[in-house]
């Protein structure tokens, strides 16, 4: 039986953005607002994440994920925020219809005023990679050996190599350590590493892990159980360099080869998915194409810290909030589009005629050293931000100040970083 609620605000996830948006929603005022989140517990990713280096910027104190997570589940409970755990959400339409099943309260449908998706990002797995080799064991995605030891007591194995050079490949590398495991050497494909420099120096040089830049895993071996990887040089191409093989016998081969924005949902309800970040097209209140659905988090676009998906999380509930009070109106808005040395800016467009500042995010195309982000319309450079450096690892951002807002014009916005 499929039982329908009405809801003013429905959160689909209970990760870190999830939460935010829905303490902000309430903070708003929404008295009718659920979250779906299909695990057995809220907080998300962070659940697994015990190691600490979160909150420096939002609590100015150093947490683990766990300790992260709890603070604002507390203050989800003491606001009286239904949580549905152990909830599947189905299908988002594109009339705020949300339809999920578990197995406490079968097949539901919410009728929701406002929508807030959180659903957050998945692992790209071996089989987009096109790696060659035999399919043994001992084959893990970063992240899943994070859950197995964190979380389940499991060891996936005694010596390892990594692919990628993601944080959360950079982190299981000194887990691995910690546990008693030998890691051989992280590879990465490109000439830089896609990580926080901070996870770079505590969990590679402070364990003398070696970081092979430039290189790439062009053979898996073994048969029920994996024996062992061939590491090559690549060029400037990406591809292997015959002669410069490496072998390294292993049991075990983590890959890090990145996140995907998890948006089957979003593509159900006919929101416009942008090919640079694969996460939604959203205007700076973060509504996507489709009134009344909002994005935020890491479904939205992967981020490297914690404090700014909740950060993003708390403006969605916001926003969502307005929206199901009927005070968030259609508006003329300027596209925002990636200009020279840039890639991914969020969001996609600035609504006009209103005096507000406006954080752009983005990820620069490669490293620069010595660099300005610019901002430019019609042509015309409105603001300038330098920094010593700017490498994709790390988010970029930038805030427009309000002046600067207001006198947008109907002409696009340009984010370009240029080498001064």
């Amino acid at each position: 039986m499929n039982r329908t609620v009405n809801r003013d605000v429905v959160i689909v996830g209970g990760g870190p953005a999830g939460l935010a948006a829905a303490i902000a929603a309430r903070e708003s005022g929404v008295s009718s607002l659920t979250v779906i989140e299909r695990e057995s517990a809220p907080g998300g990713i962070l659940r697994q994440c015990i190691h600490s280096g979160f909150g420096l910027h939002r609590f100015s104190e150093e947490l683990t994920g766990p300790e992260y997570a709890q603070r604002d589940i507390e203050r989800v409970a003491g606001l009286g925020i239904e949580i549905l755990c152990g909830t599947t959400a189905l299908h988002v339409g594109g009339d705020r219809r949300v339809s999920c099943v578990s197995a406490e309260r079968g097949l539901v449908t919410y009728e929701a005023k406002a929508v807030v998706l959180a659903m957050g990002c998945r692992e790209r797995p071996r089989g987009a990679l096109g790696t060659p080799g035999t399919r043994c064991a001992g084959v893990y995605t970063a992240g899943t050996a994070q859950r197995l030891i964190n979380l389940e007591g499991f060891m996936p194995g005694r010596r390892a190599v990594i692919l990628g050079s993601g944080d959360i490949g950079l982190i299981m590398a000194r887990r691995m350590t910690l546990q008693g495991a030998k890691v051989l050497a992280c590879v990465e494909l490109m000439p830089y590493s896609s990580g926080l420099t901070r996870n770079i120096v505590q969990c590679l040089e402070d364990f003398d892990i070696p970081l092979l830049l430039s290189h790439t895993v062009v053979d898996i071996k073994g048969r029920g159980r994996l024996t062992g990887v061939t590491v090559a040089k690549v060029d400037a191409q990406r591809k292997p360099i015959p002669g410069s093989e490496i072998e390294f016998a292993c049991d075990t081969l983590l890959l890090s080869v990145g996140l995907i924005p998890e948006n089957e949902l979003s593509r159900g309800a006919g929101v416009t998915l942008s090919p640079a970040t694969g996460g939604p097209v959203v205007d700076d209140g973060l509504e996507t194409a489709v009134p009344g659905i909002f994005s935020c988090g890491n479904v939205l676009h992967v981020h490297d810290l914690v404090d700014h998906v909740s950060r993003e999380g708390f403006a969605a509930g916001r926003a969502a909030a307005a929206f199901a009070r009927g005070e968030r109106r259609a508006a003329q808005s300027v596209p925002v589009l990636d200009g020279e040395n840039v890639r991914g800016v969020v969001p996609q467009s600035i609504r006009v005629g209103e005096a507000r500042a406006v954080e752009l995010m983005f990820r620069p195309a490669g490293v620069y050293r010595r660099a300005a982000a610019v901002v430019a319309c019609g042509g015309r450079e409105i603001y300038r931000k330098r920094a010593p450096i700017f490498t994709p690892g790390e988010m970029a951002s930038l805030t427009l100040p309000a002046q600067a807002v207001a006198a947008l014009e109907r002409e696009a916005v340009v984010v370009s970083i240029e080498e001064e």
